[in-house]
Protein backbone atom coordinates (compact mmCIF):
# COMPACT_ATOMS: atom_id res chain seq x y z
CA UNK A 1 0.00 0.00 0.00
CA UNK A 2 2.70 2.74 1.06
CA UNK A 3 4.03 1.49 -2.49
CA UNK A 4 1.63 2.32 -4.21
CA UNK A 5 0.82 5.89 -2.31
CA UNK A 6 4.26 6.92 -3.21
CA UNK A 7 3.45 5.97 -6.92
CA UNK A 8 0.66 7.51 -6.62
CA UNK A 9 1.61 11.10 -5.52
CA UNK A 10 5.09 10.90 -7.72
CA UNK A 11 2.34 10.30 -11.01
CA UNK A 12 0.18 13.46 -9.79
CA UNK A 13 3.00 15.45 -8.98
CA UNK A 14 4.50 14.52 -12.35
CA UNK A 15 1.61 15.32 -14.63
CA UNK A 16 1.69 19.01 -12.74
CA UNK A 17 4.89 19.82 -13.94
CA UNK A 18 4.55 22.24 -17.21
CA UNK A 19 7.62 20.92 -19.11
CA UNK A 20 5.84 16.99 -18.94
CA UNK A 21 2.33 18.68 -19.87
CA UNK A 22 4.07 20.86 -23.11
CA UNK A 23 5.95 17.50 -24.03
CA UNK A 24 2.79 16.03 -24.88
CA UNK A 25 1.34 18.92 -26.34
CA UNK A 26 4.12 19.18 -29.16
CA UNK A 27 4.64 15.39 -29.10
CA UNK A 28 7.69 14.89 -27.50
CA UNK A 29 8.31 11.16 -25.87
CA UNK A 30 9.96 12.78 -23.11
CA UNK A 31 10.33 16.20 -21.09
CA UNK A 32 14.08 15.84 -21.80
CA UNK A 33 13.32 17.38 -25.05
CA UNK A 34 13.47 20.82 -23.17
CA UNK A 35 16.70 20.23 -22.17
CA UNK A 36 18.29 20.17 -25.08
CA UNK A 37 16.38 23.19 -26.66
CA UNK A 38 17.11 24.84 -23.78
CA UNK A 39 21.00 24.23 -24.24
CA UNK A 40 21.15 24.24 -27.91
CA UNK A 41 19.78 28.35 -27.51
CA UNK A 42 22.43 28.69 -24.77
CA UNK A 43 25.46 27.21 -26.72
CA UNK A 44 23.69 27.45 -30.60
CA UNK A 45 25.44 23.31 -31.50
CA UNK A 46 22.62 22.13 -33.32
CA UNK A 47 22.98 22.48 -37.16
CA UNK A 48 21.68 21.70 -40.66
CA UNK A 49 23.45 18.65 -42.04
CA UNK A 50 25.61 17.38 -39.13
CA UNK A 51 26.21 13.99 -38.14
CA UNK A 52 25.39 13.45 -34.76
CA UNK A 53 25.34 10.42 -32.17
CA UNK A 54 22.85 10.04 -29.49
CA UNK A 55 23.76 7.63 -26.19
CA UNK A 56 21.34 6.72 -23.81
CA UNK A 57 18.79 7.75 -26.78
CA UNK A 58 15.52 5.61 -25.24
CA UNK A 59 12.64 7.41 -25.28
CA UNK A 60 13.31 9.53 -28.04
CA UNK A 61 13.21 13.38 -26.84
CA UNK A 62 16.48 14.38 -27.90
CA UNK A 63 16.90 12.37 -30.36
CA UNK A 64 13.61 14.63 -31.78
CA UNK A 65 14.58 17.66 -31.25
CA UNK A 66 18.17 16.75 -32.77
CA UNK A 67 15.93 15.77 -35.87
CA UNK A 68 14.32 19.10 -36.36
CA UNK A 69 17.34 20.90 -35.81
CA UNK A 70 19.74 19.07 -38.10
CA UNK A 71 18.09 19.18 -41.07
CA UNK A 72 19.52 16.66 -43.75
CA UNK A 73 21.87 15.40 -40.99
CA UNK A 74 22.96 12.12 -40.15
CA UNK A 75 21.58 10.77 -36.30
CA UNK A 76 22.43 7.74 -34.66
CA UNK A 77 20.54 6.82 -31.59
CA UNK A 78 21.99 4.26 -29.14
CA UNK A 79 20.80 2.56 -26.21
CA UNK A 80 20.45 -0.95 -24.36
CA UNK A 81 16.81 -0.47 -24.24
CA UNK A 82 14.07 -0.31 -27.53
CA UNK A 83 13.37 2.60 -29.05
CA UNK A 84 10.33 3.53 -31.48
CA UNK A 85 10.95 4.20 -34.43
CA UNK A 86 11.70 8.19 -35.60
CA UNK A 87 12.06 8.89 -38.86
CA UNK A 88 15.09 10.02 -40.38
CA UNK A 89 16.74 8.62 -37.30
CA UNK A 90 18.52 5.51 -37.16
CA UNK A 91 18.83 3.06 -33.85
CA UNK A 92 21.18 0.60 -31.98
CA UNK A 93 20.51 -1.31 -29.35
CA UNK A 94 22.77 -2.12 -27.12
CA UNK A 95 25.45 -0.50 -24.82
CA UNK A 96 27.58 1.42 -26.44
CA UNK A 97 30.84 0.54 -23.76
CA UNK A 98 30.94 -2.64 -26.17
CA UNK A 99 33.24 -2.89 -28.32
CA UNK A 100 30.40 -4.74 -30.80
CA UNK A 101 28.32 -1.84 -30.81
CA UNK A 102 31.26 0.24 -30.88
CA UNK A 103 32.32 -1.39 -34.20
CA UNK A 104 28.92 -0.80 -35.54
CA UNK A 105 29.33 3.05 -34.18
CA UNK A 106 32.39 3.29 -36.56
CA UNK A 107 31.01 1.82 -39.26
CA UNK A 108 27.68 3.47 -39.59
CA UNK A 109 29.42 7.19 -39.12
CA UNK A 110 32.44 6.19 -41.42
CA UNK A 111 33.97 9.77 -40.96
CA UNK A 112 34.22 11.82 -38.05
CA UNK A 113 31.00 13.28 -36.15
CA UNK A 114 30.09 16.26 -35.38
CA UNK A 115 28.57 15.61 -32.42
CA UNK A 116 27.97 13.37 -29.21
CA UNK A 117 25.04 13.91 -26.78
CA UNK A 118 24.36 11.17 -23.90
CA UNK A 119 21.20 11.96 -21.43
CA UNK A 120 22.39 8.50 -20.39
CA UNK A 121 21.79 7.22 -16.65
CA UNK A 122 22.14 4.27 -14.65
CA UNK A 123 19.05 2.70 -13.00
CA UNK A 124 18.39 4.67 -9.62
CA UNK A 125 18.87 2.30 -6.69
CA UNK A 126 17.64 5.08 -4.07
CA UNK A 127 21.10 5.54 -2.85
CA UNK A 128 22.36 9.06 -4.14
CA UNK A 129 25.80 8.67 -3.58
CA UNK A 130 25.66 5.37 -5.61
CA UNK A 131 23.61 6.49 -8.54
CA UNK A 132 25.83 10.14 -9.21
CA UNK A 133 28.72 7.81 -9.09
CA UNK A 134 27.10 5.03 -11.47
CA UNK A 135 26.27 8.03 -13.76
CA UNK A 136 29.26 9.70 -13.56
CA UNK A 137 30.96 6.62 -14.95
CA UNK A 138 28.63 6.81 -18.06
CA UNK A 139 29.60 10.33 -18.72
CA UNK A 140 33.59 9.42 -18.75
CA UNK A 141 32.83 6.37 -20.97
CA UNK A 142 31.09 8.32 -23.40
CA UNK A 143 33.81 11.22 -22.68
CA UNK A 144 36.08 8.62 -24.08
CA UNK A 145 34.50 7.25 -27.11
CA UNK A 146 33.45 11.24 -27.84
CA UNK A 147 37.49 11.83 -27.83
CA UNK A 148 38.24 8.74 -30.10
CA UNK A 149 34.78 9.41 -32.76
CA UNK A 150 34.38 13.60 -32.67
CA UNK A 151 36.20 15.84 -35.48
CA UNK A 152 38.31 18.27 -34.20
CA UNK A 153 36.06 21.47 -33.33
CA UNK A 154 33.02 18.76 -32.18
CA UNK A 155 31.27 19.26 -29.65
CA UNK A 156 30.45 16.27 -26.52
CA UNK A 157 26.90 17.35 -24.18
CA UNK A 158 26.54 15.32 -21.29
CA UNK A 159 24.45 14.42 -18.04
CA UNK A 160 26.18 13.93 -14.83
CA UNK A 161 25.09 14.13 -10.92
CA UNK A 162 26.80 16.33 -8.25
CA UNK A 163 28.90 13.50 -6.63
CA UNK A 164 32.51 12.21 -5.98
CA UNK A 165 33.15 11.60 -9.45
CA UNK A 166 32.03 15.44 -10.68
CA UNK A 167 35.91 16.76 -10.01
CA UNK A 168 36.79 13.95 -11.85
CA UNK A 169 34.77 14.15 -14.99
CA UNK A 170 35.32 18.39 -15.16
CA UNK A 171 38.92 18.21 -15.01
CA UNK A 172 39.39 15.47 -17.09
CA UNK A 173 37.20 17.64 -19.84
CA UNK A 174 39.20 20.28 -18.97
CA UNK A 175 42.28 18.51 -20.69
CA UNK A 176 40.72 16.93 -23.61
CA UNK A 177 38.52 19.87 -24.66
CA UNK A 178 39.30 23.82 -25.59
CA UNK A 179 35.87 24.66 -23.64
CA UNK A 180 34.32 23.25 -20.86
CA UNK A 181 30.85 24.61 -19.10
CA UNK A 182 28.89 23.14 -16.21
CA UNK A 183 25.24 24.26 -16.94
CA UNK A 184 21.74 23.46 -15.67
CA UNK A 185 18.62 23.84 -17.46
CA UNK A 186 15.79 25.39 -15.87
CA UNK A 187 13.87 22.44 -17.41
CA UNK A 188 15.96 20.28 -14.97
CA UNK A 189 13.96 19.44 -11.72
CA UNK A 190 15.50 22.00 -8.81
CA UNK A 191 15.59 19.06 -6.32
CA UNK A 192 17.60 16.87 -8.81
CA UNK A 193 21.42 16.39 -8.69
CA UNK A 194 21.80 16.45 -12.42
CA UNK A 195 23.87 18.71 -14.46
CA UNK A 196 25.23 18.86 -17.76
CA UNK A 197 28.67 19.23 -18.81
CA UNK A 198 29.12 21.17 -22.19
CA UNK A 199 32.29 20.27 -24.25
CA UNK A 200 34.12 21.95 -27.13
CA UNK A 201 36.95 21.72 -29.46
CA UNK A 202 39.13 19.06 -28.38
CA UNK A 203 42.78 19.29 -27.91
CA UNK A 204 45.62 17.92 -29.10
CA UNK A 205 46.82 15.59 -26.05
Amino acid sequence: MKKNKISNNWLAKHKKDPFFKQSKIQGFRSRSAFKLIEMNKKFKFLKKKLSLLDLGSCPGGWSQVAKKETINGKILAVDIKSMEKINNVDFIKGDFRESEIYAKIMIYFNNKVDVVLSDAAENTTGNKTLDSYRTGELCINAMNLAKKILARDGIFLSKIFMGSTFKEINEKAKKCFKRVVIYKPLSSKKESREIYIFCKEILNI
